[in-house]
């Protein structure tokens, strides 16, 4: 097991709603992440082809505008098929690299309907394998409109070299048990890609650093309101807005709450650090929260891992 890795943050913004563009974009990234040395190289939440921070898609309690209907298949079309064109452009990436990417995108359903995207992170190993995807199990408040519900079956925490890596994106750390999920997988490497660039966020991702004895890894977006497209149908909706739309806020926490790197906000940037990862056990000393501080007499968590279905044939 190595006892030191190099990471990297891509704090940056895509090119809204085009996924060919913002795909060449983050494989520029990788490549410059890589010059710098990393060996994990992490990106924002829904970074291919966007966060659609500040849209409605045309929506109020009732009724769906036309207009909105446009602006999401735009968003529909520019989604990621896993696996697909795209994933194998940034595996080829990784592989280049000889790196780990860690990549959020929404994903397009390619199982039943093909009608549902997801909030996905993608997990790629430095052979430009796709090693795992977790798609978000509880969007949060609108984004439950645009984007389905992952499930248990995708709750990867994935072995490498330098230990464990695994996560959860943005409010879904908020969820106790979900957290626990990732600890009793033995998470070393916390991947927490957001959109949440509010300072108070920060005392999240210390909490849980200090909470799993881990490293945290929480990367976001800076995203100005003139990178959005100027032909969309719903534009107007954003004429009320801030021109800085999300202003970052990119992080690493180290395994006992103190930060490696602090937040950066107010521009796109490419923030690395060396972890040491000794710390990870020494940290673990006086408190491993599903080790010897674990009371499972008492409190247990019961994961259903099965991938669900809304329907199953009978064979007889």
């Amino acid at each position: 097991m190595e006892t030191m890795i190099r990471v990297a943050l891509v704090q940056a913004a895509p090119v809204l709603m085009d996924r060919e563009n913002t795909t060449s974009k983050a494989i520029n990234l990788i490549r410059e992440a890589a010059e710098r040395g990393a060996q994990l190289i992490v990106f924002p939440e829904a970074f291919i082809p966007a966060y659609p921070r500040g849209l409605t898609f045309g929506t109020k309690v009732g009724s769906r505008s036309m207009e909105g209907r446009e602006d999401w298949f735009r968003y529909w079309e520019n989604s990621v098929p896993v696996p697909g064109e795209t994933t194998k452009r940034i595996g080829d990436a990784a592989r280049d690299a000889q790196a780990f990417v860690v990549m959020g995108v929404i994903e397009r359903d390619q199982e039943s309907s093909k009608g549902t995207v997801y909030c996905t992170t993608l997990y790629f190993g430095p052979m430009g394998e796709l090693l795992g995807k977790h798609r978000k199990l509880k969007p949060t408040a609108s984004e439950r409109l645009i984007w389905g519900e992952g499930d248990g079956s995708t709750l990867p925490v994935i072995e490498t070299p330098f230990g464990k890596m695994g996560g959860l994106i943005c409010w879904e750390n908020y969820m106790p048990l979900a957290r626990t999920a990732m600890y009793a997988q033995g998470v070393e490497l916390y991947i927490a890609p957001t959109a949440d660039a509010r300072e108070v966020w920060q005392s999240t991702i210390r909490h849980i650093a200090l909470e799993g004895r881990c490293f945290v890894l929480s990367c976001n977006q800076y995203v100005t309101k003139d990178m959005y497209p100027n032909d969309l149908a719903c534009l107007k909706e954003l004429e009320n807005e801030p021109e800085v739309m999300c202003s970052g806020g990119s992080a690493i926490v180290g395994p006992l709450g103190e930060y490696i790197v602090e937040p950066v906000y107010g521009r796109e940037d490419i923030l690395t650090a060396d972890l040491d990862l000794r710390l990870i056990p020494q940290s673990r000393f006086d408190f491993d929260v599903v080790g010897h501080y674990a009371r499972p007499d008492i409190f247990q968590l019961m994961i259903n891992d099965e991938k669900q279905q809304s329907v199953k044939w009978l064979k007889k």
